[in-house]
Order: structure tokens, then C-alpha cells, then sequence
């Protein structure tokens, strides 16, 4: 099995760091426990010579920095605007293509329809989801193209304010060639379980990192072929995922496949509530039937939350059981429980130097977290932060969820409700 993160951006994004270049992608995904890196922007022209002058293809639709075990594939985030069905649309979609041959085509195409593409490594485009992915078909027959954060209100795929209800609404005829989505921050695997149109489709969940230290906050853990193809079958794969096939000589080979995403506590997220964040109004789904959706602080309407949004599309209810479902588990990021146990911010010097003294010695972040004895994570570091990973490990935590742009606040120690953690399924124990 191998960990994926292909939803990250590099400096030539807005409102992204300046140190997101290759040399320093390669050292933090192996700080982060990463196997496999999404470029990003590879629609960008000086991103695109740059990762050409980096990244050499390996022959199996995935590029390699030098002689690092960490590869690349090539990724893009897209912005969507445009009017259909008598609605003006706002969707992010994420296109992975497994050559720089495929990359060249399909930028030569977007600017054939008069994209721009050097102002935003996230390039905002004025083409509909569905065109989109005909485009990046044409590019490369096994294009994957996957639309993003599917319920951030304002640019998913699902989203309250510029959505669609459906992805047959969205994708019409070419729907059946959505083989996957990504999760987005703000919502975890168990609340798209509930909607029936998701159940044929693999559920990943990647970071949408802007600087290094968020790389793999959310992960994608793939048990297959590491490989472009391989990982193409692992997401076109569905509910029989599990199903062992047989060889020519009548030997049991098990498919590639999706094993299980490594997940952001979804109340964290900054869209998971309903709410007005000028005015300090926050409902939970309970409280928005209760009170509706207008402010009443404001009187203009509050930005409906992915917890609301989720109840309105699903098909099924929370407690029902869904079988033949991919592992998860939901984790704290390292850096933010050692900057609470040593009382000083995330950013702080201090605890860089813990983070990478934890993962440089105990196998990466993503160990450290799940596996480490915590003997042994408190001899390197000490013991206030070895139980900020238990208590992390057993649930014990505190989370004020976010909502309207605002992001949650997970802590380990303060005084305050507990919550226990949603169910784990067992992925890396």
C-alpha cells in the first residue's frame, strides 16, 4: 500500500507559500509519511517548465525528483464558472494526466478556447464541469478527473450556493466517467456513504495544501500497482472492490484498490456549520430547521454548511450500515498537538524542531501519529506531547466546528465537552 496526497498547490497559486517547489515537496513528503505527490498547477507555463527541468518520467505515468523514493503526478485544480441550467456554476474540478505529452495537449486546448492560464496556478476558466472533462479526455483516454471538495458551498460540485444536486445534472451524458470524489475538509467518507449516486464511485480525500506543513493533513491510501494505471484502476474500481479476481492460471489476484483515506476531523473544516461569519451566527442542521437560513442578525441569508447540505442530498440515513466500504481514519495534525502541549504557535520554531526531530527519527508524521509506541514518542520528546497523541488516538478532544469560511478548532486539553471520535475502521492498526 502506498499514501497519495494529488490535490496541492505550488507557489504559483494565489494566497500560497513561496516554498512550494519540488526540492522541498520531496523532503516534506517524506517528513509527512508520503508516498505519492500531486504536482499541482500544471496548467501554469512556468510551473510546467519547471517540473519538466525537475521531474523525469519513469515509465509508468508517474515522474521521480532525482533519486527519490517520493514520485509525482501530474495535477491541477480548475475553476469552473459558467451559466447552465439557469444558474451561474462555481466548480473546482482536479485532472490528473499520466504524461507531460498529455499535459501539453491539454493546456494547448484550454487555450484554444481563450483560457488564461499564467495569472493563477489554479487557472479560473469559463468552461462547464462537463466540456472540461471531455477536453481531458481527449488529452489522455485515462485522464482522471475528479470534482473537488464536492460540498464547499460555494465551489463543489454539491455545493449549497453554485452546485448541482446531482452529477448527472452536472456531467449529463458523460457522468459514467466520473469514477471518483475528493471528500473536501469540511465533510469525512461516512457522510457520503449516504448519497446512493456516490456508492459506484471511490471517496479520496486529499490536503489542498497551500504551504508544507498542510501537505497530507488528508490522504489517499491506495493498495495497488504503484503505478499511473495502477492507481487508475484502484479509483475506477466500485463496490466490488474487494472481489478477488482470477488469473489465466487460475491463481487469486486482488484488484488494485482504494484501502482508505487519512481524514481532517470534518468539524474542523471552515464549512461545516450554516452560518454568517460577520455576525458571529453559527447553526448546527437542528438549529437551522429550527431558525431557516435568513441571519437574524443581518437579515441576509447565512451560507448553508456541508452538514446541512449532506441531509438535504442524502439518499440514506447516518445510522444505516453500508457494507464493502474503504477504511478511514481522522487525525490531528502533528504540528498543532505539539504546539498545544508546549503552549506556543503552530508556526513556532520550537515546534518545527520537535515535528521533524518526531518524524525524521519514528518514520513520518503519519506513523507517529497511528503506530509509535508512545513510550517511545515520549522519550524523544517528552510526555506532554506523547499524551496529546493518545488522547488524540482515544478521541479525547474538544471541537468548536467551523462554518462560513472559518475554520473548526480541534483541541486535546482544554476543559469542555468531549466528543469520541467517529468510527476509525481499523485502517493502520
Amino acid at each position: 500500500m502506498y499514501v497519495a496526497d494529488l490535490h496541492i498547490h505550488s507557489r504559483f497559486s494565489r494566497a500560497c507559500s513561496q516554498q512550494l517547489n519540488i526540492p522541498n515537496l520531496v523532503e516534506w513528503a517524506k517528513l509527512k509519511g508520503l508516498d505519492l505527490l500531486g504536482t499541482g498547477d500544471f496548467l501554469h507555463p512556468l510551473w510546467l517548465t519547471e517540473l519538466k527541468a525537475n521531474l523525469k518520467e519513469d515509465g509508468t505515468g508517474f515522474m521521480q525528483h532525482n533519486s527519490s523514493d517520493i514520485k509525482f503526478v501530474l495535477s491541477v485544480e480548475i475553476s469552473s464558472i459558467y451559466s447552465h441550467k439557469g444558474r451561474v456554476r462555481r466548480v473546482h474540478n482536479l485532472v490528473l494526466l499520466p504524461s507531460f505529452e498529455a499535459a501539453d495537449k491539454f493546456q494547448k486546448a484550454l487555450l484554444a478556447r481563450h483560457a488564461t492560464l499564467a495569472s493563477d496556478g489554479r487557472p479560473i476558466v469559463g468552461i462547464s464541469s462537463k466540456d472540461l472533462l471531455a477536453m481531458a479526455l481527449e488529452a489522455d483516454e485515462k485522464a482522471l478527473f475528479i470534482p473537488a471538495h464536492i460540498w464547499t458551498p460555494w465551489f463543489g460540485v454539491f455545493g449549497s450556493e453554485s452546485g448541482y444536486d446531482s452529477l448527472k445534472d452536472c456531467f449529463e451524458d458523460l457522468e459514467n466517467k466520473i469514477y471518483a470524489i475528493e471528500t473536501g475538509l469540511s465533510s469525512d467518507p461516512a457522510m457520503n456513504w449516504r448519497v446512493a449516486e456516490l456508492d459506484d464511485r471511490s471517496i479520496l480525500s486529499f490536503s489542498d495544501a497551500h504551504s508544507l506543513p498542510n501537505l497530507g493533513r488528508e490522504a489517499t491510501v491506495v493498495d495497488g500497482e504503484f503505478s499511473y494505471d495502477g492507481l487508475w484502476r484502484a479509483m475506477k474500481k466500485t463496490t466490488d472492490y474487494r472481489l478477488p479476481t482470477t488469473a489465466e492460471d487460475g491463481s487469486q489476484k486482488t484488484e488494485d484498490k482504494i484501502a482508505g483515506t487519512i481524514e481532517f476531523y470534518p468539524e474542523e473544516g471552515k464549512y461545516h456549520y450554516t452560518g454568517h461569519r460577520n455576525c458571529e451566527v453559527k447553526l448546527n442542521p437542528d438549529e437551522e430547521i429550527k431558525n431557516g437560513i435568513i441571519c437574524p442578525k443581518c437579515r441576509r441569508g447565512l451560507t448553508v454548511g456541508v452538514m446541512s447540505r449532506v441531509e438535504k442530498l442524502a439518499t440514506r440515513g447516518a445510522q444505516e450500515v453500508v457494507s464493502n466500504r474503504p477504511k478511514y481514519r481522522m487525525l490531528v495534525p502533528l504540528n498543532q498537538i505539539i504546539a498545544e502541549a508546549l503552549k506556543v504557535a503552530k508556526t513556532s520554531q520550537k515546534v518545527l524542531n520537535e515535528y521533524k526531530k518526531l518524524a525524521t527519527n519514528l518514520g513520518g508524521e503519519i506513523k507517529v501519529l497511528t503506530k509509535v509506541d508512545l513510550a517511545e514518542i515520549g522519550r524523544l520528546v517528552g510526555p506532554k506531547i506523547a499524551e496529546g497523541v493518545d488522547r488524540m488516538r482515544q478521541g479525547k478532544l474538544v471541537i468548536d466546528p467551523g462554518y462560513d469560511g472559518v475554520y473548526g478548532v480541534v483541541k486535546i486539553w482544554p476543559d469542555g465537552e468531549q466528543i469520541s471520535a467517529a468510527p476509525q475502521l481499523g485502517l493502520f492498526e
